[in-house]
């Protein structure tokens, strides 16, 4: 997989993806509506829009929305999916260079997908985008990589057998690399929580769907598998298991900066 271009990432991966991955949840909407003046009117640019999951739930809200996605194939998901949507555009394009003009939405947003932009460029191309009091928002549902003793087991499998988990932790955003994004307006932070409970099948679709774990042909792949079962079995509950986030959020305007060098890592895990 060509670190390079993450956008190929989860090209293998888009069926699993739409079944396993988790939602935003509708607080998030009563958020934006409280805190930055969402309203059913509002104009979105959701960047990084994979599938379509934080889209619909704006598009739910009434609001007319962008889905700007490189990756084709999740593009085409995301389009067979939100048919019924009059207010949905897809775009096929990627954060840096977005083909909508000057001033042009309420809100530019990013669901699981800030960590994979060249910052300093989007963020020239969000605050292009934005009208005069736009917000943008950022969303991750994070993994609590310790909840759990299942949880916690389900850390030390990835670990061990994933393929480039450490190079994608790297990639997520700490607060210093947040306050460097915003600056010097600031942001503000929100934290809800969010769940997903799976059988079997559904732990291993989960598993799969993430863009740093050996697929099919890969020397990982059925041992990792094997282990999976193994983990499943030991802390299942009535052929259950649950999966803990922390769904975060952060949003703020932004005014003219310097530049973002020297975002930071983090050590929490989003989950790309």
């Amino acid at each position: 997989m060509p670190e390079s271009d993450p956008t190929l990432r989860f090209s293998s991966r888009v069926e699993n993806y739409i079944r396993y991955r988790p939602g935003y949840p509708p607080a998030i909407i009563d958020l934006l509506r409280a805190e930055c003046q969402l309203t059913p009117d509002s104009t979105i640019a959701d960047v990084g829009s994979g599938t379509g999951m934080l889209t619909e739930l704006f598009l739910k809200n009434g609001n007319r929305v962008y889905g700007v996605e490189p990756n084709q194939e999740m593009r085409q998901a995301a389009e067979r999916l939100l048919a019924g949507y009059p207010q949905f555009v897809s775009l096929a394009a990627r954060a840096e260079s977005i083909p909508l003009d000057d001033a042009s939405v309420d809100f530019v947003t990013a669901g699981q997908s800030f960590h994979w932009f060249e910052r300093e460029s989007a963020r020239r191309e969000f605050a292009r985008l934005l009208r005069p009091g736009g917000w943008v928002v950022l969303i991750w549902n994070v993994r609590r990589r310790a909840a759990t003793p299942f949880m916690t087991a389900y850390e030390q499998l990835v670990r061990k057998y994933a393929v480039d988990y450490e190079m994608v932790k790297q990639k997520h955003v700490d607060q210093a690399g947040l306050a460097a994004f915003f600056a010097p307006a600031g942001y503000r932070q929100a934290t809800f929580d969010n769940h997903q409970v799976f059988d079997l099948e559904g732990v291993k679709g989960r598993l799969l769907s993430s863009s740093y774990t050996p697929e099919e042909g890969h020397p990982n792949y059925v041992p990792m598998l094997e282990a999976l079962r193994a983990i499943f079995e030991e802390y299942q509950e009535d052929g259950r298991v649950t999966f803990d986030y922390d769904c975060q959020v952060y949003y703020g305007q932004l005014l003219p900066a310097q530049g973002v060098r020297g975002l930071a890592t983090a050590e929490s895990s989003p989950d790309p």
